[in-house]
């Protein structure tokens, strides 16, 4: 829906199934009853998360009429899609294969590619009759721990090898721009332990990676100048500013703001989610019950990479939330923990949430206007102790509200 921070909607991460008639069924269980309790005057915003079975589905034409009907019908519509999760993400053990297949390997190009084709199709106007922006997110290139990390070799291999399939799809993004007027862009998305996992190291494979390797080869396929190439790669990738893992890895939103706008570079969108913390008192009982209080998010499906920072302010990487439990010890003063837990809970008992920073990336969004999309992400729900579990329309009904109070709050 559109507010006044930009268009807003929840992605359909949420829910399970793998095959586009899995997903159509959940929307169509879910969105009107949603619309009607958020935005009965007004289109209602989704952002669409398709496996890539589905994609190749959904993109059969009757498939793709139909549902473009049914959007029109229930007064809904298409900004922005997560092409980050390629295959099962509900009732499967994901982990680090939701980094599978990754920016390596020709799979992922084309379903991106897919992806951005039906998104062309879906994009609806503005009241002005211009075509809205749309965007769809994706992982930061591959996961760190498949590859010898430490070697120079091997991470110039994989940042040339996952830098060319990106201008792969950059070079498709702009073939459609002229054939549809749509503007596309792909948002990556850093993540710990992705071989993108902050703003740094996003600016670095921009600046080091993604501008030489783009430059060159855009201006000879498309005749461009050095400066119009630039600007095109800077227009058609972007990224994705995920609340929870920026927080995770202590990073503040205003400094990750202003870090990109020194080297032009954009945010596509604001992925609205939360992650638990907790600072751990000096007593050695308290401590660890802190610890057990983690442990109780402790589940087989998903990554929960841990940050914990040391009373020397050293940040401490654990690849999952087994590892920290473990690795616990007396110079940790704070953990963050990558689990998506519900946007409006605050406090956890001894553990609290990121929230805040939810609060000062919105503030930020209302003082600066850095995006135009906005996406709640909890996909959680399934997962989470059985005391935080409630019907799921209820629960994305619950998150849209915060966050619609919020956004209010900042006009």
């Amino acid at each position: 829906m559109k507010t006044s921070l930009g268009h807003l909607g929840y992605c359909t991460n949420i829910h399970a199934g793998e095959t586009w008639a899995d997903h159509f069924m959940a929307l169509q269980q879910a969105v009107p009853e949603l619309k009607q309790r958020l935005s009965p005057e007004a289109p209602f915003g989704i952002g669409l998360r398709l496996s890539n079975i589905a994609s190749e589905e959904l993109e059969i034409p009757e498939n793709l009429v139909a549902f473009q009907h049914w959007l029109a019908q229930n007064d809904c519509y298409v900004f922005t899609m997560n092409g980050f999760p390629f295959g099962g993400f509900h009732d499967v053990v994901v982990k680090d294969q939701v980094h599978a297949p990754d920016w390596t390997t020709e799979a992922r190009v084309e379903y991106t590619k897919r992806l951005f084709r039906i998104l062309s199709v879906l994009l609806p106007v503005d009241e002005l009759g211009n075509p809205i922006q749309g965007g769809v997110s994706t992982s930061p290139l591959t996961y760190r721990h498949w590859f010898e990390w430490e070697q120079p070799a091997a991470r110039d291999y994989i940042f040339s090898q996952t830098t060319q399939n990106v201008l792969e799809v950059v070079a498709d993004l702009v073939r459609l721009r002229k054939q549809t007027d749509r503007l596309m862009h792909l948002d990556l998305e850093p993540e710990p332990d992705g071989v993108i996992e902050t703003a740094d190291e996003f600016i670095r494979w921009f600046t080091d990676y993604l501008l030489p390797m783009g430059i060159e080869q855009l201006s000879e396929e498309f005749g461009l100048t050095d400066e119009e190439a630039e600007a095109i790669i800077c227009e058609h990738v972007r990224l994705c500013y995920d609340v929870c893992h920026f927080a995770v890895g202590y990073e503040r939103p205003a400094e990750v703001l202003d870090k990109l706008k020194n080297y032009g570079l954009r945010v596509g969108k604001i992925q609205i989610s939360a992650a638990l913390k907790a600072e751990f008192p000096i007593a050695a009982n308290e401590r660890e019950t802190v610890r057990q209080a983690f442990g109780e998010f402790n589940e087989p499906t998903y990554l929960h990479q841990v940050v914990a920072r040391t009373q020397a302010g050293e940040l401490v990487r654990f690849p999952d939330l087994p590892d920290a439990l473990a690795g616990f010890n007396e110079t940790h003063a704070e953990w963050r923990a990558h689990f998506h837990v519900p946007l409006f809970v605050s406090d956890y008992g001894v553990l609290t949430s990121t929230q805040d920073d939810i609060r000062e990336v919105l503030q930020l969004q209302a003082d600066r206007m850095f995006t135009n999309q906005l996406e709640v992400e909890t996909y959680t729900w399934g997962v989470l102790p059985e005391d935080l579990k409630k019907s799921l329309v209820d629960s994305i009904e619950r998150e849209m509200k915060w966050v619609l109070k919020i956004t209010m709050s900042e006009e």
